[in-house]
């Protein structure tokens, strides 16, 4: 999610993104500006809809993980309006390792996003840095969608780093993304990438 006049950017991912954290990535064809970013995942726990405030929000949210938030630019920004197309290639949400419980994340607020693109580090902010907050982006979504237990948010990227916030768009080749194990903030979630056969 990104700002664009003061208000999130939403795009849905479809359920073939999802994949675990050390599966392969598959470059889509036609694809020439295929890139990455991290993400803080946020897994709800209840059901949503409607909240009243973004202070009711963080109460649904089951725990919190790292999303690698894989994009295909072409497909994004050249060929639609809207983000869906390069935002929903098979395979393009590794998710995890780890799932870390509110108990351990009481604040969503200063988690540490780091992410490496063939070993050279391209991202390493955290989630103050985001543009918006969990809490208002859950807020923000249970206006207009029912959230119920078990999906999985990505709530945006750190801007440093971020592909399109540099001037040029390279293709990744193998990215790791480290971030959430417990409130340590260790933990390793890596992506191959290759081209399907």
């Amino acid at each position: 999610m990104r700002r664009l006049r003061e208000r999130p950017v939403v795009f849905m991912k479809d359920p073939s993104t999802v994949v675990g954290p050390y599966d392969d990535v598959l470059i889509p064809r036609g694809s020439r500006k295929t890139d990455w970013e991290v993400e803080l995942g946020v897994a709800t726990g209840t059901t949503a809809r409607h909240l009243g405030s973004p202070q009711e929000a963080l109460g649904v949210v089951a725990g919190y993980v790292i999303s690698h938030d894989v994009s295909e630019r072409t497909f994004q920004l050249d060929l639609s309006p809207q983000w869906d197309l390069g935002k929903s290639c098979e395979t393009f949400n590794p998710l995890g390792p780890w799932l870390v419980t509110t108990d351990e994340v009481p604040a969503p607020k200063r988690l540490w996003l780091r992410l490496a693109v063939n070993g050279r580090k391209r991202q390493d902010g955290t989630s103050g840095d985001m543009i918006f907050g969990v809490d208002y982006l859950i807020w923000h979504l249970s206006q207009y969608m029912v959230l119920n237990p078990g999906d999985p948010i990505n709530t945006g990227t750190p801007p440093p780093g971020s592909p399109l916030a540099c001037p040029i768009t390279r293709t990744c080749r193998r990215a790791t993304a480290s971030g959430l194990r417990s409130t340590a903030l260790a933990g390793l979630s890596s992506a191959s990438w290759r081209r399907p056969n």
